[in-house]
């Protein structure tokens, strides 16, 4: 039985999205949707990765 690679793409992904939810979780103006200055980075990352992660997944799709 062969194992699959790890998807690193999806990891960092799914990583940066645990990580925005346990920040937004003791964030009040993140909860409200003003990002605070530790929070930005944060939850810009989350987004730039989700956007690759969907381009990746249209492309593949569309093959």
């Amino acid at each position: 039985m062969t194992s699959r690679p790890t998807d690193d793409l999806f990891v960092r992904y799914m990583r940066a999205f645990q990580d925005s939810t346990e920040h937004t979780n003791g964030c009040l103006p993140c909860q409200e949707g003003r990002d605070c200055r530790v929070g930005a980075p944060i939850h810009e990352r989350f987004a730039r990765l989700q956007d690759a992660y969907n381009a990746r997944q249209s492309n593949r799709q569309r093959r």
